[in-house]
């Protein structure tokens, strides 16, 4: 990670985000002391219905349990929260 000026970063701005697309993270200083970083995002896995239900089944489902009906309303209740 290199390090970099605060009136630096603000002077060079876009070649500083240029640079961060293709991957590169820079810690932003303020007289030396570390203020800031600055580092590509990464974009959050977006699931589908699909492995919404396998997550599910893989936290809760056990080979051979069932769900009792005490179960099934508290499960019910904290999809509503």
């Amino acid at each position: 990670m290199k390090t970099i000026g605060a009136f630096s970063a603000k002077t060079h701005l876009s070649d500083l985000l240029e640079q961060v697309a293709r991957g590169k993270s820079f810690l932003i200083t303020k007289r030396g002391k570390p203020m800031a970083s600055l580092s590509p995002v990464t974009p959050a896995k977006t699931q589908g219905p699909k492995d919404i239900i396998i997550e599910f089944r893989k936290k809760y489902l056990k080979p051979g349990k069932k769900f009792s009906d005490a179960e099934i309303v508290e499960l019910k209740n904290l999809g509503r929260k």
